[in-house]
């Protein structure tokens, strides 16, 4: 099983941790990056001994503010290089992530500094998530919520889609469905929470988990 670096871990625990708010459990993290809970919780001391993480034993982890800095930087490097890949070298929406968790670790802050300059240092990536400015700070997310939890009957607006899954991505990009796209919620199935929207001319079912995915503003006709 390859070796998962120190930035990897940081990463994750951020990225969990910003999603609820909560301490990350080691189950969590083990089963995002596909090690074992025991290897987790060995760079969970290596990393609170190095002063990047409060971790305690069945409570959780949660960064520290040099944790969290280091994720910022970890972040600031991926989102810029995605949008560098898409918008300077014409590469697809679902190609670019694989190729910036490679380049997120072996570039120089000065090099993203200038990529940050070049491309007009721009607030969001290409699907939509928050680019971190050189101090840190996070870009003003617009508000939205995940397409799961849309009514029926109502018209909606692609703010950001979670971008991990290269498979998901590239069925969004054949489909049409990218940022800002705009579509109609016509119908939920209970019995699996799938849902049908109308996009463009063509209707289409998604099932939960794809929908959960896919986060939307309400469109105010």
């Amino acid at each position: 099983m390859p070796t998962i670096s120190k930035e990897d871990y940081i990463k994750t625990i951020f990225n969990f941790h910003n999603e609820d708010g909560l301490p990350v459990t080691t189950s969590k993290i083990a089963n995002k990056l596909e090690v074992t809970n025991s290897a987790i919780s060995e760079m969970a001391k290596k990393l609170a001994m190095e002063g990047y993480l409060d971790y305690s034993k069945y409570k959780g982890m949660n960064l520290t503010r040099s944790g969290e800095k280091v994720a910022m930087q970890i972040l600031r490097r991926h989102r810029l290089w995605e949008l560098f890949l898409i918008e300077v070298l014409g590469l697809s929406w679902d190609e670019v992530h694989d190729e910036a968790e490679k380049l997120e670790h072996s570039t120089s802050d000065s090099l993203i500094d200038k990529i940050d300059e070049y491309l007009g240092f721009p607030k969001f990536d290409p699907h939509g998530s928050p680019i971190p400015q050189r101090n840190g700070i996070l870009p003003k997310i617009p508000k939205s919520i995940p397409l799961t939890d849309c009514e029926v009957g109502n018209s909606y607006s692609i703010v950001r889609v979670n971008d991990s899954d290269n498979e998901l991505m590239a069925y969004l990009l054949k489909i049409g469905l990218v940022l800002s796209s705009s579509l109609f919620l016509s119908d939920r199935l209970s019995f699996d929470n799938s849902i049908t929207i109308k996009l463009a001319d063509a209707t289409y079912s998604l099932s939960e988990k794809v929908a959960e995915q896919i986060f939307v503003a309400e469109e105010i006709l």
